[in-house]
Formats: structure tokens, sequence, C-alpha cells
């Protein structure tokens, strides 16, 4: 189990949005990386979902298995080989005011030279008796190149909103 944090990086959206979260020139030199994150959509919508691809690379070479609830039921589904991994789901405009989702990426042995599995949890938060969505996702980037950059989008749909924030962290087992 990994024994050391150290923050790498951390991005804030500032006024006026932005269309995604990058984290670039991510150095080799940790055992894993996690990111922790805080968004929130703009746009005429309840929920968005956030997209992730790492290394410039949206080939068809992420897979994922998602389970999730959502008020009360369960579901899950499978996704193919894709373009990037989707994450399900984040707050935007028409959602419960200054509300933001949360959660997090962690990627073990990000730096080896074999396929990287991805795991991710993420929750919508809810001012009412009722919440929105809570997810366990595994995934699998099919590459055996080190990830040295990670990007965090909207998936098409509007930009993050201001003070949404992601914190790229590298772990060491020293």
């Amino acid at each position: 189990m990994a024994d050391t944090f150290v923050k790498i990086a951390t991005v804030t959206v500032g006024s006026g949005g932005a269309s995604a979260i990058e984290f670039t020139s991510i150095p080799s030199t940790y055992t894993d990386l996690c990111v922790k994150f805080s968004t929130r959509g703009v746009g005429s919508y309840d929920i968005i979902q956030t997209s992730i691809y790492f290394n410039n690379d949206n080939a068809s070479v992420y897979s994922q298995r998602n389970v999730y609830g959502n008020d009360g039921s369960v579901y899950s589904n499978t996704t193919s080989p894709r373009g990037n991994f989707i994450l399900q789901y984040s707050q935007a405009a028409l959602s419960t005011t200054n509300t933001f989702a949360s959660g997090e990426m962690y990627i073990p042995n990000y730096a080896g030279s074999t396929d990287k599995s991805v795991s991710f949890e993420t929750v919508t938060e809810n001012n009412s008796s009722t919440g929105y969505i809570t997810a366990l996702t595994a995934g699998l980037f099919d590459k055996t190149d080190a990830i040295n950059r990670i990007f965090l989008g909207t998936n098409g749909v509007g930009n993050w909103a201001e003070y949404s924030t992601a914190t790229l962290y590298g772990i060491s087992n020293s």
C-alpha cells in the first residue's frame, strides 16, 4: 500500500468556465497516480458526464465496467473499447445551485510498460431527500505507454463551472 502522497498540481477553473481540466508533463517518478476532483458543469442540463483520456490518445483503447445507484435503484453496464472513459456524472446548471460532484481516480503502475488499470469513484450531491448518482467504475487503458497527461472534459456538453477543481497526486511506496 502507498505510503506517500505528493501533490503534483491543482487546477481550479476560473471565471467564465473551461472546457477541460488538464494535467501535462506528469513525471514518471512515482509508483501510482491519484486525481481527486470536485466538478460542476454549466449549460442547460441537470447532469453531465465526465470524459477522461490519457496522453492525448482518444483512440479506441478505453474499456470500463460501471456499477451505479440512482435514487434507490442499482444499474451496471460495460463499454467496449472506445475513445475515452465516461464517468457518471456531474451536476450542471439545472441541478441544486452551487453543488458540486466529487470523485477520485486511481491509476496504479501508471509508468509501467503494461496496460493500465484505473478505478474511479464518483458521487453527485443533492440538497434534498433524494440523491442523484453514486458510481464505481473499473477501467482499462489498453496501451503500454507511461501516462504523462490526463484530460478531464465535459464529454462535449458545456464547460466546467468556475471553482471546479482537480488535484493530481503522485504516490510512492517508500
